[in-house]
């Protein structure tokens, strides 16, 4: 049996490749990009994989690529289920014709993220079948029998991953490709079920509500949910949080453990495991979701049930076994000494990046406006908010500055601007964009265009350069008020005083900052030139 190295992100794409997908969607986000970018460097021509421009379009090419009756896999970071939520949840109504797995990597302490949400909870809100593995061969075995369920089942299925997870490697047992042909196609299903006019809908609704019991009993019999009745202090685990628990035990401690991979709850082995038990601590990372149904409002009668909402944990952060072993009341000695004296590090704008010298320019333009609102968005650029430059006043969500920009404009706020960056418009700016110019709102837009998405690693824009500006264009924005300027420190007067004039104009102004992210153009230079077959132009 073959054996990789993999991050628990890239076992998920190997393995779903391994599942013959026919395709893989995904919009950057951290700590989920590598799952796509590993399936984008290994696919083969079979499968279609490239960036959709946000995650509700990669979820819908996902669910059209089921319906023409080829498996699919959509991936994303927590907050981006919240863009994908509409046609994640009607899915469930639809049903998939070929499987659909989504994947979901949580962001416990918000390394990279605006919160710390658990995706557990959407998949009880669609009430759809959900795996949470809880090492590098959990990712890779559960992804693949994710596929198997969504078509048996007739439902997507959601796997939750998070940040430890996602970006810490393991060796990976693999199995063979499973064996199919790719020319094979299922059928087209019923147009009715996937048409979600009311007649439709609340039959298919009904259908869901009566698969409920098939769920939890696919819950209760999976031999995922380990069970093991010991002593009479117990244990609930899940995903993750399960290495910790084995770690601060090390096989020692007279406790019953019930380790959970699969949602709808195992209600017989929580029985099992509760009627065995005096107290129950529960360990789990996110929200205290099992800790939450377990105890429901009442509580359990003579039971005593531990975890984050009694206190015994943390609700917020991640967990550590240092953690872990303080709710047990178990001593832990980490068998790696950490080093407490190392200097902080807080994150900044890279050296020459364009931003900087944009913010630069924004600061110097509104120094004689006290009363200025700088709105912001979702990259690099967010970084403005740090000194030396405070030239963020909010960051919410994706494409939300233009949005929120206009909204204090009609609240009657001057100079209001707003910084988004060039693949941030692609996802979610064009819409509040296009409302901004019907109204000729009195804000000035500035679209921060380094020709790559930076902050997840330099992924491919879906606009960038002259087509960007067409597309500007093609919003409505008029060429009287659209502006580009080049942010390097030798144009910086040059830069102030288009600002200037974009802010005294009382209506729509748009600014494009373009100038390549630095990281990238080092890359290119680095990058090896391709060696050309004997007689092939290259077409320059």
């Amino acid at each position: 049996m073959k054996t990789e190295l993999l991050l628990g992100d890239e076992a998920v794409g190997l393995a779903a490749l391994h599942a013959n997908i026919g395709g893989a969607f995904s919009y950057p986000g951290t700590p989920a990009t590598e799952i796509f970018e590993f399936i984008e460097k290994r696919h083969g021509p079979s499968v279609s994989a490239r960036w959709s421009a946000n995650e509700k379009v990669a979820y819908e090419e996902a669910l059209g690529h089921s319906y023409a009756g080829r498996r699919a896999i959509v991936s994303m970071k927590h907050v981006g289920l919240n863009v994908a939520a509409d046609p994640f949840m009607n899915s469930a109504l639809t049903g998939v014709n070929a499987g659909i797995v989504v994947v979901v990597a949580d962001d416990p302490g918000m390394h990279s993220s605006q919160n710390e949400q658990d995706s557990r909870y959407y998949g009880e809100f669609a009430q759809i079948p959900v795996l949470e593995p809880s090492n590098q061969q959990e990712a890779y075995d559960l992804t693949r029998e994710a596929f198997e369920l969504s078509e048996k089942f007739g439902l997507p299925v959601l796997i939750r991953l998070v940040t430890r997870l996602s970006h810490s490697r393991a060796n990976v047992r693999v199995e063979p490709p499973a064996a199919t042909d790719d020319n094979e196609r299922l059928s087209l299903p019923d147009p009715n079920d996937w048409t979600l006019v009311p007649t439709n809908a609340r039959r298919r609704y009904r259908h869901l509500l009566d698969m409920q019991p098939t769920l939890r009993e696919w819950s209760d019999k999976s031999p995922l949910n380990e069970l093991s009745l010991g002593g009479r202090r117990g244990i609930i685990t899940s995903g993750l949080a399960h290495n910790y628990v084995r770690e601060v035990l090390a096989g020692q401690g007279d406790f019953s453990l019930l380790k959970i991979l699969t949602y709808p709850l195992p209600r017989e082995r929580i029985r099992n495991l509760v009627s065995h038990c005096d107290e129950i601590t529960v360990i789990e990372e996110g929200y205290p979701f099992i800790e939450k149904q377990l105890t429901g409002l009442l509580g359990i009668p003579g039971k005593a049930i531990r975890g984050k909402l009694s206190g015994e944990l943390p609700p917020d952060g991640e967990l550590t076994p240092d953690l872990v072993a303080t709710a047990l009341g178990k001593q832990y000695s980490a068998p790696l000494a950490v080093v407490e004296d190392l200097t902080g590090r807080p994150p900044a704008l890279c050296r020459g990046c364009p931003h900087a010298d944009t913010f630069k320019a924004i600061i110097d333009a509104t120094a004689n406006y006290p009363e200025a609102i700088l709105f912001s968005d979702i990259g690099c650029y967010t970084l403005g908010v740090l000194p030396p430059y405070k030239a963020v006043h909010s960051c919410v969500d994706m494409g939300s500055s233009i949005s929120m920009a206009h909204g204090a404009a009609q609240a009657g706020a001057h100079p209001v601007l707003c910084t988004i960056g060039d693949s941030t418009f692609s996802h979610s700016g064009m819409t509040p964009l296009i409302g901004a110019v019907r109204a000729d709102a009195n804000i000035t837009v500035f679209v921060l265009d380094n020709a790559i998405v930076a902050m997840t690693g330099g992924q491919e824009t879906m606009a960038c350069g002259d087509q960007l500006l067409d597309l500007l264009k093609g919003l409505g924005v008029t060429e009287a008020h659209l502006h580009v300027i080049e942010p390097l420190p030798k144009n910086h007067e040059q830069n102030v005083d288009v600002i200037s004039r974009a802010i005294k104009h009382r209506g729509l102004s748009v600014v494009v900052a373009q100038r390549e992210c630095i990281h990238n153009r080092r890359k290119a230079q680095a990058a090896p030139k391709a060696a050309q077959p004997v007689g092939v132009a290259t077409g320059k």
